[in-house]
């Protein structure tokens, strides 16, 4: 009897498409000394992939793994797709086994969108009502998608109105030199401002002047063109001022 792990493996084997595969490389960086080093894509779409999970949604943890453990970009990809939709349906026992089982797996979650889908449902749903000591574990590592597994996990505290370890994880990193992280933080810091435009902009008034210019423009791309422009207009002549 095959088995369903075999099963999803020849499924996505049958979607890939090389010429799309391709394309996926280079945008997701792929080559020798780039952040996304030695992943193989197969070139699916992700509501393909969507599909897949959830067809095979009840697959079990060590099979999982192994899907996590590949070099198959969306053999990880949909390994957490199936993750997230059993985390939604299980109770608080099974929801610490998969974010304990997620967590010792964070080196396999290895990509920016990896992070971005995963971080917010799984290690942001469960320790909403918990203790958070462990992001500030993991923005503290040297490892790039662990930082930004801190910073996007802090989107689902968005989402319910709380922002206060947002603006400390976003501390922590304002002078971190990777684009990736400057994008999640100014990213998390514009969500905020969807919400409370006060609360962002008294974060702002107290550090843009040394964030880094794509973290400053990624956190005001929804104010109006004015206040935009006086915040970038700001960094740069505090900027030019700090110069020998």
């Amino acid at each position: 009897m095959r088995s369903f792990l075999k099963s999803v493996e020849e499924e996505l084997q049958k979607l890939a498409n090389p010429d799309k595969a391709n394309i996926l490389a280079g945008f997701f960086k792929t080559g020798k000394g780039e952040y996304g080093e030695g992943d193989i894509f197969l070139g699916i779409p992700v509501p393909e992939q969507r599909k897949i999970a959830k067809k095979y949604s009840a697959l079990p943890l060590k099979d999982i793994q192994k899907l996590l453990s590949s070099k198959i970009h969306e053999y990880r990809l949909v390994a957490l797709l199936i993750l997230i939709r059993q985390y939604g349906k299980v109770d608080k026992s099974g929801e610490k086994e998969l974010f304990d089982f997620y967590l010792a797996n964070t080196r396999h979650v290895n990509n920016w969108d990896l992070v971005d889908l995963s971080a917010p449902n799984i290690m942001g749903g469960y320790l909403l009502d918990k203790d958070r000591a462990i992001l500030y574990k993991l923005v503290k590592s040297f490892d790039l998608w662990e930082k930004r597994l801190a910073i996007m996990a802090t989107f689902t505290f968005i989402r319910n109105n709380q922002f206060e370890d947002t603006f400390r994880i976003a501390e922590i990193l304002l002078h971190d030199q990777h684009d990736l992280i400057q994008k999640a933080v100014g990213w998390m810091l514009r969500e905020i401002g969807k919400r409370n435009q006060v609360k962002e902009e008294e974060f702002l008034e107290k550090y843009c002047s040394e964030m880094p210019r794509t973290m400053l423009r990624y956190a005001v791309e929804r104010f109006d063109e004015q206040k935009r422009r006086l915040y970038l207009k700001q960094r740069r002549v505090t900027l030019r001022h700090a110069r020998p």
